[in-house]
């Protein structure tokens, strides 16, 4: 199954990317924990509360451990940590976490493989396909639009 992207123009003005196009990827639906779960028990003799009750433990784990300042790295699916967005402050002294801190949030690295020559891939992304949004209706910059 490929990934479905759809174009768009870019409308930002005095840029370099002003006026033109880009892919930009189209979720055709959201897949829930739920049915992952009903997807995993199909492939192997796990039950799906089994299942979920292990992704909810995993969850609440990870949450302690990221907000314990650590990374948290599952193999095969790469690693998690929390990052912090500040404003500068003119000195060490002068930093504080209520008037620099403006805000916190997850990190996500991809888990990255190496073939036989040393090339480096993401795992999630070996063997991906990109195509275009079958109904995908752009009007080419040289084409009138229709009546």
């Amino acid at each position: 199954m490929p990934v479905f992207y759809r174009l768009h123009q870019d409308q930002s003005v005095g840029t370099k990317r002003s006026g033109k196009w880009y892919a930009r990827m189209v979720p055709t639906s959201t897949i829930h924990t739920k049915q992952l779960a009903a997807i995993m028990q199909r492939n192997c003799t796990v039950k799906v509360s089994d299942i979920r009750a292990v992704i909810e433990e995993m969850i609440e784990t990870m949450r302690d451990q990221l907000q314990d300042s650590k990374r948290v790295h599952l193999d095969g699916l790469g690693s998690f940590k929390i990052g912090i967005n500040c404003k500068g402050a003119r000195s060490a002294k002068a930093f504080t976490v209520t008037d620099n801190v403006e805000d916190v949030h997850i990190v996500f690295t991809p888990e990255i493989s190496r073939d036989s020559a040393g090339n480096r891939s993401k795992t999630f992304l070996e063997g991906v396909a990109v195509q275009e949004l079958p109904e995908n209706k752009v009007i080419k910059e040289d084409e009138e639009p229709e009546p």
